[in-house]
């Protein structure tokens, strides 16, 4: 054998074999691309169906607690003493004003008060002052019904009118409707978006709220064949066309669109979106583009193995590279994430700040008739008093009785500004006050009806001055409610006894102790609206109130069961010391 033949060649990974390879890779590449296609756009459709569907939701929720919110407005409106007294008298120069100083509040469009002949007397619009709304449908449908009424009507310059009426009278007669037009306009601007439209058709199909103007007054089918240039649709349309792959459904004129609908729980209403599938077929080829790379590593590894050379480490770059694009999309995916997250939690916490808004308005009326009721049941006490001592000559008596209604109707005024300023928790207004001359004036207040009852009354003050800085008249207020409380607790027992004891140690003590049937709930006892009493005897928010004054003091208002039966009630207070004295 020769000495050349006798030499072994090396191995070599080419020609037909690294053909072959590259044939087999390449087909593998193929086949897994094709069908993490078809998976990926079956997965990330169906995701964005979801979203779609979630989205609506959010849509109808948003709608219902607009809607729900503007519908407590006319019953409050309706109840408003001085607007009662505007259509009455016809002197409206107040009116105005007095809505104006709702609507903010109250986050409505518009507030209208219109006469029994349907013209406008108050407006927070003064351009429709005088305006004649007796033929306009919410005006006479809610004259022929004493409950809210909620009315859809077409405006001139195009688009619809949501309004909330409800008629408001007195004695029996009607005297004019007060209106509140819905600000439904915003929420259309919340849902407009760059790939979406919606509307809310009502239940005979019309189109009354949409993000594309042009669509409202039409049915869908009309909207849809309208197809106004721009439009968010018609931008979804162009974002998704050549497409494959997605189910029937989806396509809306040839285009890939999805349909959703959705009951509204209100007069039959439907609410319907449009949303493109512009977002999946980007995610999808991210995915795709990953894959195909992957695959371009394996080629280049094989062909670093048939060379030999450094594709090692240009392989290793090109992972590292793979690695550093899809961490910097899955970032980018987080942080978008997050913004629409603190978009619906900015969204959310609008709406419930406005619900709270309503709510305090409706704890505060119930507040202003509790707080008024016992100046009232003793103006009524006096006042016939008066008629008996007047029947019987006794004309100076008469004239005492007189003036302790005009001390009445003092009180009741600066209950209405205290409870007007109940919002404001400040002690701008605080002074040195002895709690011992609170207690005295209470007593005074209350002494018709201790006297209707043969109550038997202890009253124990110290010698010297229990002063603490705070409101006498908001004092005055808790020591009222606490003996009122009393009688009522001790109405079935039949030597009813009431002590009202001040201390002053490191704080000042006042003590209410009744001999009644006691306390049978202590953990709900100062929720506001909880009562034990019969319908109409209360409402609820005395002792609700006077914890609230209590801490606004400085405070603390406790309850407990006597250990001889009864219940205890417990004012402390700080104790108005020299130093705090001179500091104020």
């Amino acid at each position: 054998m020769s000495e050349t033949s006798s030499v072994r060649r090396p191995y070599r990974f080419g020609g037909w074999r690294l053909r072959a390879v590259v044939i087999a890779i390449t087909t593998i590449a193929v086949l897994v691309i094709y069908a993490s296609n078809q998976l990926l756009t079956q997965r990330f459709t169906e995701s964005t169906r979801n979203r779609s569907e979630v989205r609506l939701t959010f849509y109808v929720a948003s709608l219902m607690a607009e809607l729900q919110r503007n519908s407590i407005v006319p019953q409050l409106l309706s109840r408003d003493p001085e607007l009662i007294e505007a259509l009455e008298s016809g002197d409206y120069s107040l009116s105005t004003a007095r809505l104006l100083s709702f609507v903010d509040e109250i986050g409505a469009a518009s507030l209208m008060l219109l006469d029994v002949d349907g013209r406008t007397v108050a407006a927070t619009d003064r351009n429709r002052l005088g305006e004649n709304h007796k033929k306009e449908p919410y005006f006479i449908n809610t004259i022929r019904t004493n409950q809210s009424t909620f009315t859809t009507s077409p405006l001139e310059g195009g688009g619809f009118g949501f309004t909330y009426a409800r008629k408001i009278a007195s004695a029996g007669d009607t005297l004019g409707v007060i209106a509140v037009q819905v600000d439904i306009p915003k929420l259309e601007r919340n849902w407009a978006g760059v790939s979406d439209a919606v509307f809310v058709e009502d239940s005979e199909g019309t189109i009354i709220m949409s993000t594309e103007p042009t669509w409202r007054g039409l049915n869908e089918e009309e909207a849809i064949a309208l197809r106004p240039v721009p439009t968010a649709i018609e931008r979804a349309w162009r974002a998704t066309q050549g497409w494959g792959g997605l189910p029937v459904d989806a396509y809306l004129a040839g285009e890939a669109v999805l349909r959703r609908d959705v009951r509204v729980p209100f007069q039959g209403w439907r609410m319907v979106s449009y949303t493109a599938y512009s977002s999946v077929r980007d995610r999808v080829n991210t995915i795709l583009a990953l894959e195909i790379m992957g695959f371009a590593v394996l080629l280049a590894f094989v062909f670093w193995i048939s060379s030999r050379s450094s594709a090692s480490r240009v392989a290793l770059f090109q992972r590292e590279s793979a690695e550093l694009r899809q961490l910097n999309q899955r970032l980018q995916r987080e942080i978008a994430e997050r913004k629409r997250a603190e978009k619906n939690l900015e969204v959310a916490e609008q709406t419930i700040a406005q619900s709270s808004k309503l709510a305090a308005l409706g704890e505060m009326s119930a507040a202003v008739s509790h707080e008024l009721n016992q100046p009232l049941a003793a103006m009524k006490t006096y006042l016939a008093g008066a008629r008996l001592l007047l029947t019987r000559k006794r004309s100076d008596e008469a004239l005492s009785s007189f003036q302790r209604i005009d001390d009445l109707i003092e009180r009741m005024g600066a209950i209405t500004r205290q409870l007007k300023s109940y919002a404001r928790k400040g002690s701008e207004a605080f002074e040195p006050v002895d709690t011992r001359d609170a207690v005295s004036t209470a007593l005074s207040m209350m002494e018709p009806q201790l006297k209707s009852r043969h109550v038997q009354i202890t009253r124990t003050l110290p010698d010297q001055p229990a002063m603490i800085l705070g409101d006498r008249l908001r004092l005055e207020q808790v020591i009222i409610n606490l003996l009122r409380n009393a009688l009522d607790a001790t109405s079935a027992v039949d030597d009813p006894e009431v002590e009202v004891l001040v201390a002053v140690g490191d704080t000042v003590t006042l003590t209410v102790r009744d001999n009644g049937a006691g306390i049978e709930n202590l953990d709900e006892l100062f929720e506001p609206f909880y009562t034990t009493k019969e319908p109409g005897d209360g409402v609820g928010l005395g002792l609700a109130i006077s914890s609230g004054i209590v801490n606004d003091l400085g405070g603390r208002l406790t309850a407990r069961n006597g250990t001889k039966g009864g219940a205890v009630f417990e004012v402390k207070l700080p104790v108005l010391t020299s130093e705090i004295a001179v500091a104020e």
